[in-house]
């Protein structure tokens, strides 16, 4: 028989080009179902593209090529996931098609996280930002976030400790309560950002660890979160993006050191408007940012305990009258006397009592799989 000697394949696709008005956003889907070896079992490999090119044929001209890279990388690249990955964009530019969610599923993939190819697209440039559910299932932003009321938390978590948690249920406390916010209607999500999961001082070509990547995921996927990975370092960038994907109001969480990095003139040295230009898409009209608060000196800070030079308190101000800015205040107090990187060097050492910075379903996890460099000590085991 044919089957005892052929691979089969079936490939399928559907994509809205560009229309005559060009008044819509091109993209699409693309899939493959194939058998790595005669009368094997079936594999498949799916992903979404947005195409990019100002021109319906230039589109669709796009897509042919993408698709005979994906059947091509699909037969000769399977057990090079990276590679396969790479080989998508042969003879096409990433200022031309945008991959921003690829699944791979099958036996032949067992050992393909597709978490890490999320990290992956992101790091390669195919696109900004990529999403995944907490079952490690890589999702599509457009699909997940549409008519939704998103609160976004981005932080390290390198481990995930108390203060992480209370910063997370204080502010999607706080975001509910919005008048115009509805409230079965709205996502939680925390972001990783390309420059977080790299060493705290780390420069722009330093490598992201996987392990290290990992350790971080699991806990949150256990904790039932929505991961964001993003190559956004300045928010306004991020709130761009999520504000394309969703027309609801958005809530984003930070710590009183990021508001402080957001009114740094200096981030926005190559903006033809400067600050006014990013703050323009940073406080859009269905924008607030809610401040948690950081502990300092033994002084408590908050948006109310904030110096600005001259120059920008009056825009501080516009945007305070505004509700544009809103503090935290059902915090625990106690969570603002413990470091992060201090709580990772405990947990590294297994110092007596790091357990309790935690949940205790994070303190089990890195406990029972040792993440993030844990390894017990023979007096406490």
């Amino acid at each position: 028989m044919r089957g005892d000697s052929t691979t089969f394949f079936a490939f399928a696709d559907t994509f809205a080009a560009l229309n005559y008005h060009k008044t819509n956003e091109g993209h699409g889907w693309m899939g493959l179902r194939f058998q790595m070896q005669p009368n094997g079992d079936f594999n498949d490999v799916i992903l979404h593209v947005n195409l990019l090119d100002n021109d319906n044929n230039l589109q669709q001209q796009a897509a042919g090529v993408l698709g005979v890279n994906l059947i091509f990388a699909c037969f000769y690249y399977s057990e090079y996931p990276a590679v396969f990955l790479e080989s998508l964009m042969d003879d096409l530019s990433r200022d031309r098609i945008q991959i921003d969610m690829i699944r791979f599923e099958g036996a032949g993939f067992s050992k393909v996280d597709n978490r890490l190819m999320s990290l992956l697209l992101v790091k390669l440039g195919f696109t900004d930002a990529a999403l995944f559910g907490p079952n490690g299932q890589n999702l599509q932003p457009t699909e997940v976030l549409y008519k939704k009321n998103a609160v976004v938390v981005r932080g390290r978590f390198r481990p995930l400790i108390n203060v992480h948690l209370d910063m997370i249920n204080t502010g999607v406390e706080k975001f509910m309560a919005e008048p115009d916010v509805d409230k079965d209607n709205v996502i939680l999500i925390t972001e990783l950002t390309l420059q977080g999961l790299k060493d705290r001082y780390a420069d722009d070509n330093a490598e992201i660890d996987e392990k290290d990547f990992l350790d971080r995921v699991d806990i949150l996927c256990s904790l039932g979160q929505t991961v964001l990975i993003s190559n956004y370092h300045q928010y306004y960038k991020l709130v761009s993006y999520l504000s394309k994907v969703t027309r609801r109001k958005l809530g984003v969480v930070l710590g009183y050191p990021n508001l402080e990095y957001i009114f740094s003139e200096a981030h926005y040295k190559n903006l033809p408007g400067g600050i006014l230009e990013a703050f323009a898409a940073l406080f859009s009209r269905e924008v607030k940012l809610f401040i948690y608060p950081t502990l300092r000196n033994n002084e408590i800070y908050n948006s109310k305990k904030f110096s600005l030079p001259p120059n920008l308190i009056d825009l501080y101000e516009y945007l305070l009258a505004n509700n544009k800015i809103e503090d935290i205040e059902n915090y625990n107090k106690n969570n603002l006397e413990v470091e992060t990187d201090s709580v990772l060097q405990m947990v590294k050492d297994d110092v007596k009592g790091w357990e309790e910075y935690m949940p205790v379903e994070v303190s089990a996890m890195i406990k029972q799989r040792n993440l993030f460099g844990y390894t017990a000590r023979p007096d406490s085991v």
